[in-house]
């Protein structure tokens, strides 16, 4: 569920006025409060989990922070993504990541995650396409409901793993249902399949 907050702002006064508590977003000066459900936090915590352990055990140097936000390159808008992965060698050059935890260049990620809510149109289509201008080099939409359109997930709709690749500045997808292994650029021998993503924490 998604509430939005009536008054504009500009990224820098979003970041002046986030609370504390509390979950937020910014698109086009608007800020919206993410309400997650249950379910979608059990599938949000499981990923962060085993990325987390797959990271220490392949030495991967990495960092999962979980409130950093990712200014995006249009007007006013800042995300807050449900599983971050940075390059931990690449945030040193981050200008807002000291006072602000905000991350501006995508060549300091290794990885965006958003699981799928009733929102799914600024997942498959405004975050793609801002996560994509900034260069962020993978991307996945973790459809566990089958929630996304047709034109997304195909016809009949199924539950949906979709993983975006950056290639000569444009994402390529490939997607994952059931027993398919995940295949991952950031995570290369990561042993998960969709449907133990799809059934976390039931």
């Amino acid at each position: 569920m998604i509430q939005a907050l009536p008054n504009l702002m500009s990224f820098e006064e979003f970041t002046t006025w986030l609370p504390q508590d509390g979950h937020y977003e910014l698109i086009d000066g608007v800020a919206f409060e993410m309400q997650p459900t249950g379910e979608h936090e059990d599938v949000t915590e499981f990923i962060s989990t085993q990325l987390t352990v797959e990271a220490v055990q392949e030495q991967l140097l990495y960092k999962f922070p979980r409130r950093a936000l990712l200014k995006a390159p249009s007007w006013g808008t800042g995300y807050l993504a449900d599983v971050l992965v940075l390059d931990l060698a690449a945030i040193v050059h981050e200008p807002l990541w000291q006072q602000q935890a905000t991350i501006t260049q995508g060549s300091s990620v290794k990885l965006v995650v958003e699981v799928m809510s009733t929102n799914w149109e600024t997942d498959y289509a405004r975050k793609l396409e801002d996560y994509e201008s900034m260069g962020i080099p993978e991307y996945w939409i973790v459809d566990y409901r089958g929630l996304g359109g047709k034109k997304q997930i195909g016809s009949p709709k199924q539950p949906t793993f979709s993983v975006y690749s950056l290639m000569n500045g444009e994402y390529k997808t490939q997607q994952f249902r059931g027993s398919d292994r995940i295949l991952s650029a950031a995570f290369p021998k990561l042993a998960l399949t969709a449907e133990q993503v799809f059934t976390a924490g039931r």
